[in-house]
Parts: structure tokens; sequence; C-alpha cells
């Protein structure tokens, strides 16, 4: 079989080849075949550098409890379709084969988590996750579980939200507010987060003038419009905290298990008086209305427990019995 022509380039320095190898291998092993023309493409240096570099590959590996070279503990290759048809074919890997490997059920749930991501609208761009999904396919231990995201009812809106993003439009949509008042909102999504069951979106409300958090099971109507989003994601600083403090908060005084306080974090005021005693912890939280506060205690059984005011007891109380009822 004739060879491409070998083209002269400068040799490399002791560095850039060290590099190169070093990206030449996982490059390898990442392919079950592959041609030194397309390797060489692909790396932009000679074809005679490859076959140069798959050379010394082929002689290099990792002494064993010995401390002497033995067969297995040296790469290898198919020499016939190297030697014959230009071709590169790993036969025996060391070192990168004994690094610690996923187990089938992490890999599983690492995969099922990058399935939520690429649900999200500011991944629109799927194909990384894509990649990484199918690296941990085949660098598991064993061969992972078929897993899926359950749908659910927020799916519609989610997947118009990665439309507008993706065409850089508002969206519009009818928001029923904390107080049971609904209002037409255009919004420049920023981006969605969940917490528990809940979705969540952040975006530029035009209405406000300012961000705002819209949860996705009170927006009715949404409608992606041709009007062009005036803020990107990458333009609008959003603090860490998925909840921000309004003049019209609730504030609420609980106890809480000390191991459960991170949790309530993004409720926790700055400033906020906390004392300890017996692994419990009491302070306040801020809520836009009694209805989420009761949702937020009904997600921590026997963790969280309102102390005052009393409305806010007597809400908490009547909801959890009305709850209990339905099972009797």
């Amino acid at each position: 079989m004739a060879r491409a022509t070998t083209k002269k380039t400068p040799p490399m320095q002791a560095g850039d080849k060290l590099t190169f190898l070093l990206s030449l291998v996982p490059y390898l092993i990442e392919r079950d075949r592959v041609s030194v023309t397309e390797v060489a493409e692909h790396f932009k240096v000679a074809p005679q550098q490859i076959r140069d570099a798959v050379s010394l590959i082929a002689v290099s590996g990792v002494p064993g409890e010995t401390t002497t070279y033995q067969s297995e503990d040296l790469f290898d290759i198919a020499w016939d379709d190297f030697l014959d048809n230009d071709q590169i074919v790993l036969t025996n890997q060391v070192a990168i084969d004994d690094s610690p490997r996923f187990s089938a059920r992490e890999a599983s749930a690492l995969i099922a988590g990058l399935q939520y991501l690429s649900a999200l609208p500011e991944n629109a761009d799927r194909s990384a996750i894509a990649s990484l999904t199918s690296k941990l396919s085949r660098g598991a231990s064993a061969v992972p579980s078929q897993v899926a995201v359950e749908g659910s009812e927020t799916d519609a809106t989610l997947a118009l939200i990665r439309e507008s993003v993706a065409a850089g439009v508002q969206l519009r949509f009818d928001y029923l507010g904390s107080r049971g008042q609904s209002e037409s909102r255009n919004v420049d999504p920023l981006r969605v987060e969940s917490i528990d069951a809940d979705w969540y979106l952040r975006g530029w409300c035009h209405l406000r003038e300012a961000v705002r958090t819209f949860r996705l099971d009170r927006i009715s109507n949404p409608v992606v419009t041709s009007e062009p989003m005036s803020h990107n994601p990458a333009d609008v600083p959003l603090p860490d905290t998925l909840f921000e403090p309004s003049p019209d908060d609730l504030v609420v005084t609980i106890d809480v298990a000390s191991a459960a306080e991170p949790l309530l974090a993004d409720y926790i005021p700055d400033g906020a008086q906390r004392s300890e005693r017996d692994g419990r912890v009491r302070t306040s939280v801020r809520v836009s209305h009694y209805h989420g506060l009761k949702r937020l205690i009904a997600s921590m059984p026997g963790v969280a427990t309102v102390i005052e005011p009393a409305e806010a007891r007597e809400a908490v109380a009547r909801w959890a019995a009305e709850g209990a009822a339905r099972y009797r």
C-alpha cells in the first residue's frame, strides 16, 4: 500500500513532544481503529511523526511489581495493520486501564444528571453533554442501566423557554402571584433552577425592570415573542440565592435540626438571630406568603417546626390536618 508523502516539519522540542504524546494516547484509546493520515490531520503534524510516536508508545509502559517490564506492562498495537495498512489499533493498554472507574450504578446516576442538565435552557447546545454521556458509558466498569428523567407538567414551558433563549427573544406569559393576582409579563429568560420538585425561571422582567423569579407551575399561556431580549445571561449578574428579600416578606420564627439548617440558607435573612440548643437551631426565615411556608415545612417533616407568629402555626397546622384527613 502506498503511503502518503512524508512532509518535512521542524523537529519538536522536548516539552512539545511530551505534550503531543500525552494528547495522542487518550485520542487513540477513544478510537477502536484510526488511520495514520486521520491522526496526522487532527494533530496537524506529518504522518511520519505519527508513525514514530506510535512506535514509541508501543514500547512504553509501567513496570510491574517486579520492577521489570513484562509483555502485559507495555502498550501494544496490531502491528500487521499498522505496517501494511497504516491503521492504528491499540491491542493492550496499561496504566490508564488501572485507574479507578465508575461503577455501572455511579455512571447511571451521572448520566441521569446530565440528562437533567440537557433540559435546561442555558444548555441549548448539548453536544458537549452528549459527548460526556457517551464517554461515561464507555468508561464505566460495566454497562450502565438505561435511565431517563421523568417528564413533568412544566416540560412544555421549559421547551418554550429553551426556544426563547435559542432565538434571543422575550417570553410572554401570565403569572399568578403569591397573593392570587394575575399579571402579564414579558421576560428575558436568564436561568432555570429547581428546588426539590419545583422549577423556577429567573429572568429580567420588563414590567418590574428588574430580575425576578417565577415558579413554572404558576406560569400560564407562555408564548415566544418576536421582541429581542435586552438582557443576556452573560450580562446580568445573578445572586447566589434563588429568593431575594422583599419589604413585603413575612418573617417566621422556626426551630430546625442543626444538620438541616443549610437547606434553609436561601430563606434565612442576613443578620437573623440564631440560638442553638440540643442539636436544634432557632432562627427566622422570610417567606412571601404562608402558602409557601406550608410547602417549605412539609418538605422537612420532623426536622423544622414553626414557632411564631400564631397565624403561621395555624396555617401550617390546618394545612397538615386537611392533608391527613384525605387518607382517612
